[in-house]
């Protein structure tokens, strides 16, 4: 027998889960199908939320409605902010996960979500008739919906390399998904083969601590999630180690051994997050890399060693983290190993991640050549929502690259595409200093709240914030006088003090000042607290780049109002060269904007293309009158 759901999600890691969530929020009967039920929300590789340009993307899936940055913030057990010496738009929240909670969480809001149905399964066939799509299990259940969201992460035909030893299964021992690859093949998608790989992890017990460098977390610091309002306490520690000489001599003495060199992987591995021998290799020159042993969660003795990644054979392993300063004695727990899988070809898909080859079909996370758990979060909730906006035939929600960094990931991949495994990173987002982790609510709530997504609780919370940074920027005209008080203030910190009386926003523009400093000293934003009082010192600070930054936004905005009407026939416009329209075609962007990202399509193309697109509506509009 058939059971029949408004929409259906293959796999319930971080991006099925985040769909999923927001398909049933929304209203949609929805089913939840994964491999392993033990699978839910699994941090399958490093055991922490967040990190650079990722620590953006929890914080707008949080202002969208999400779920992630509430279940890191309750998980935490170490959180801090990366690039703190640098400016604002580089600096990103990263957290240490308790990994056992993290899943128990995410699976807890799952079961007990109205409208959503959590079953275990593996699909193996895609059915499509008409506007009905079915999915076939293994054991023969299928089951019927107008909208599939396509999550499988890694699990695609995987299979996990330790040196010579192979072994047909998904990340940590799961089971993997066998069948979907055909059936995805068969309905014309074009498939290809990725690899990642993940480090060892050692028995904290067997670690010598005592010469190995403490990285703390950070009190008082603003979460992922703008509805956490206590601050995340620190109840683990990380501790910093090298590799040595010593350590890369191993590696160069068994290269031959070492799948990811010899040829045995033949997946694309992600050219920013690579293995150690890889590592080893290309920087030769460096005489030791960085590694930080990170804590799986506090009701386990796992140590998890981030950088050092490998797939090499568990003999050589052995060897190379016996060589690293406070593991001489440590005790492997799990080896490491790469892992390859299928995904597919991301410029298969529209902005809206709804398949071009069928209709009602969308794809999120790994499967679309991208990696990690925040990206793949950020485009379960837009493969959601999309979803959901299909099923009630409404037009679906593209955030711009001026937007999110949500916008620019998805942009750039179904755009682009992807050779390796895709990473967000800060130097991606050309906005990125107005793109901060602190203003994703400002940003992007009003949306949350038009998609269903923000509840009345969540919205009031942003209308309050909205109204004290209303009240707190009408003190920065505010002057303070001139006095001994105010000299050895600015002496202090090591400013020139002012000759006549200033004002706060004068003082707060100073290099060596901000508004923390001067509300210690004189009290004036005493009513207003941390998040509130870190927005305006930023927007203050920064208030000419920012400024610029709008003038740019403007810029983009105008070409991606230049719609290109979805029956624009690129093979029958003249003027193009044949290399462009051959492009265009594969990608079919949706405006000016998106076509003038498209690699290999020159300004000058799309100057002649705005022509064309011109032309084409000129020519629809009057065919209309006429009939």
């Amino acid at each position: 027998m058939k059971e029949f759901y408004e929409a259906i999600v293959i796999g319930a890691g971080h991006a099925g889960c985040e769909a999923a969530l927001a398909l049933a929020r929304k209203g949609h009967k929805t089913l939840l199908l994964t491999i392993s039920l033990d699978a839910v929300a699994f941090l399958a590789c490093n055991p922490s939320i967040g990190g650079t340009a990722k620590g953006q993307l929890v914080s707008e899936i949080d202002a969208l409605g999400g779920e992630m940055g509430k279940i890191a913030d309750k998980t935490a057990i170490q959180i801090r902010m990366l690039n703190r010496g640098r400016g604002p738009a580089v600096q990103s929240l990263r957290a240490q996960a308790d990994k056992v909670e993290y899943h128990t969480q995410m699976k807890k809001v799952v079961e007990s979500t109205k409208n959503l149905f959590l079953k275990q399964g593996e699909a193996t066939k895609i059915v499509i008739d008409g506007d009905k799509r079915s999915v076939i299990t293994a054991v023969g259940d299928e089951f019927e919906a107008k909208a599939i969201v396509f999550a499988t992460g890694v699990y695609l035909d995987s299979r996990i390399i330790i040196g010579s030893y192979t072994e047909n299964v998904g990340p940590n021992g799961f089971k993997n998904a066998k069948l979907l690859s055909s059936s995805l093949t068969k309905l014309g998608y074009k498939l290809l083969r990725f690899k990642t790989g993940t480090p060892a992890r050692v028995n904290k017990r067997s670690v010598d601590f005592k010469n190995l460098e403490e990285q703390n977390g950070e009190e008082f610091i603003q979460p992922f999630s703008f509805m956490t309002k206590k601050p995340i306490k620190n109840k683990a520690k990380c501790y910093l180690t090298y590799t040595n000489l010593a350590t890369h001599q191993i590696i160069l003495d068994n290269l031959d051994k070492a799948p990811a060199i010899s040829g045995e992987i033949k997946g694309i591995g992600p050219r920013y997050c690579p293995s150690i021998e890889t590592k080893i290799v290309r920087f030769a020159d460096k005489d030791r890399h960085q590694l930080f042993l990170e804590p799986e969660a506090l009701s386990t003795n796992e140590i998890y060693i981030q950088g050092f990644s490998t797939s090499m054979p568990a003999d050589i392993q052995k060897q190379m983290i016996h060589s690293l300063k406070g593991l001489e004695n440590a005790e492997i727990m799990r080896d490491a190993y790469a892992i390859e899988y299928d995904c597919i070809d991301p410029l298969q898909l529209k902005p809206s991640l709804e398949s071009k080859l069928h209709d009602g079909l969308f794809f999120a996370g790994q499967i679309n050549g991208t990696s990690g758990y925040e990206e793949a979060a950020a485009q379960g909730l837009m493969a959601g929502i999309n979803a959901a906006l299909f099923l009630e035939n409404k037009q679906p929600l593209v955030l711009s690259r001026s937007e999110a960094y949500i916008g620019v990931l998805i942009d750039d991949i179904v755009t682009k595409g992807t050779q390796e495994p895709y990473r967000m990173m800060t130097s991606r987002a050309e906005y990125r200093l107005s793109l901060r982790q602190d203003n994703a609510d400002l940003r992007l709530t009003e949306i949350g709240k038009e998609v269903g997504l923000v509840d009345q609780k969540r919205y009031k919370m942003f209308l309050d914030k909205k109204q004290k940074l209303k009240n707190i920027s009408l003190l920065l005209n505010q002057k303070l006088k001139i006095d001994e008080n105010l000299i050895k203030f600015f002496e202090k910190n090591n400013e020139n003090p002012p000759k006549n009386s200033i004002s706060l926003k004068e003082c707060i523009k100073r290099p060596n000042i901000d508004a923390f400093k001067i509300n210690q000293k004189f009290g004036v934003f005493k009513d207003f607290d941390y998040e509130v009082i870190n927005e305006i010192n930023l927007i203050t600070k920064y208030e000419g780049y920012l400024k610029q930054q709008e003038e740019d936004i403007e810029k983009l905005k105008k070409m991606e109002s230049q719609t290109i009407p979805e029956d624009f026939d690129y093979t029958k416009q003249k003027g193009l060269k044949i290399e462009t329209i051959q492009k265009l075609t594969e990608v079919k962007p949706i405006n000016l904007g998106q076509a003038s990202r498209v690699s290999g399509v020159s300004p000058a193309d799309i100057a002649v293309l705005g022509i064309l697109v011109k032309k084409h509506k000129e020519a629809k509009n009057a065919e209309r009158r006429d009939h």
